[in-house]
């Protein structure tokens, strides 16, 4: 017995959805296959995927570096802040510039201070 797969292919694509379902069943049964543990396993590495890719993150000010003024004018801008709010977060560093910012605007804003001569972490 010669079975092409394009052929069966055909035989199923013009098969109703509830012939279908009960092909899918029978296969199941057949084989001693449970579609619901690949189900489960894949929204579960999908979960696992979606924790590994952050879209929110915390910029931490570690340092001011030399040029305490530009990070001031930075930060002062960015979270709009007065110039000694600004002035006495710069100060106070190790200090959480901003928390759950996203990855656009950490990048912006990351690389604007250290450009400034700053050093930052990211959590």
């Amino acid at each position: 017995m010669n079975i092409d797969k394009n052929k069966i292919l055909e035989q199923i694509c013009s098969m109703s959805l509830i012939d279908l379902v009960e092909l899918i069943d029978a296969i199941e049964k057949k084989f001693n296959i449970n579609t619901n543990d690949y189900k489960f396993k894949s929204s579960e590495n999908n979960s696992i995927k979606e924790k590994e890719e952050k879209s929110e993150f915390d910029l931490y000010l570690n340092s001011v570096g030399s040029n305490k003024i530009a990070v001031i004018k930075i930060i002062r801008s960015f979270l709009n802040l007065g110039l000694k709010d600004a002035k006495d977060l710069v100060e106070s560093s190790p200090v959480l510039i901003k928390d759950k910012i996203d990855k656009k605007n950490l990048d912006i804003l990351k690389k604007s201070l250290e450009d400034a001569g700053a050093v930052v972490d990211v959590k």
